[in-house]
C-alpha cells in the first residue's frame, strides 16, 4: 500500500488534467459540428 501512494500522486494529477482538457475540447468541438451543420442553410441564404 505504501508503494502504491506515490503512485497515485504522480500519476494522479496528470489524469485529472487530461480529463479536464478533454471536457473542454468536447464542449468545443460541439460548437464546431453545430456550426458545420448550419453552413448549408447559411450558404443557401447567400445565394
Amino acid at each position: 500500500m505504501e508503494q502504491l501512494i506515490p503512485i497515485i500522486s504522480q500519476v494522479g494529477f496528470p489524469i485529472v488534467v487530461t480529463l479536464y482538457l478533454l471536457y473542454r475540447i468536447e464542449a468545443k468541438l460541439d460548437l464546431v459540428v453545430q456550426s458545420i451543420q448550419t453552413l448549408p442553410e447559411r450558404m443557401r441564404e447567400r445565394l
